[in-house]
């Protein structure tokens, strides 16, 4: 990551959106742009939480070690969105690992400016307790889903959660590039599985891949094969 001249509007990201207007001048003051490479890591599972992160343009996967070998996804995060918001614990360390998928521009702010703001934008604090709520929501749903879902239906849901999040076209197609292996990561699958599913459902015409595009034909399909695996 290098320091980059100041380009946030502090306009876009989650905390600009809901703190006090007469609050964004120190936003402007206490901030650092940083530009960051494709493939290159925002912070690791275990460094000091020093600040928080808001990402200004890009897309970003959040990852916890699974086993030696493999990483589960536990989000992704797009424009607007918030990262390192987990280290504010007690220990203030980083319980998970943000990636660039692509070339970021993000906003950083130091976490000692970050818990003054919290202090000062009550408004910007009742959305963070809510924002807090749906993502342990979300994420009790996700290992619940990884106990008792078929992969079949797990590899589903992901693809429909994808389409949920970054939205599709006309032609079905998800707008974000990614590879099959952080799809297997994201729905708690091994590569190999997710390639047999992928054959299955490309085979029935209900997803299209092209390299790390996905089109998705019949969400129809996907939603069924989810519901029945609840029944």
């Amino acid at each position: 990551m290098k320091e980059c001249n100041n380009a946030c509007d502090l306009n876009t990201c989650f905390l600009c959106k809901y703190c006090l207007p007469a609050w964004l001048p120190a936003i402007g003051v206490h901030r650092k742009n940083l530009e960051v490479k494709k493939g290159e890591r925002i912070f690791n599972e275990g460094d000091p939480a020093t600040g928080i992160f808001f990402i200004y343009k890009g897309t970003v996967k959040v990852h916890k070690r699974w086993d030696q070998d493999k990483d589960l996804i536990i989000r992704f995060a797009k424009t607007g969105d918030m990262l390192g918001h987990m280290g504010l614990g007690d220990g203030l360390v980083f319980p998970v690992t943000a990636t660039a998928l692509e070339p970021l521009l993000l906003c950083h702010l130091d976490m000692s400016f970050f818990e003054v703001t919290l202090n000062v934008n009550t408004n910007f604090t009742y959305h963070l307790m809510r924002f807090f709520a749906n993502e342990l929501q979300e994420s009790e749903r996700r290992m619940r889903n990884l106990a008792h879902m078929s992969v079949k239906a797990r590899i589903s849901q992901a693809f429909l959660a994808l389409k949920d999040q970054f939205g599709s076209d006309q032609n079905g197609l998800i707008g974000i590039e990614i590879t099959k292996q952080d799809v297997s990561s994201f729905a708690g699958v091994s590569y190999e599985t997710l390639f047999k599913v992928c054959q299955e459902l490309t085979r029935l015409k209900i997803i299209e891949l092209n390299g790390k595009s996905i089109s998705i034909l019949k969400p129809e399909l996907l939603i069924q094969i989810v519901k029945d695996d609840n029944q």
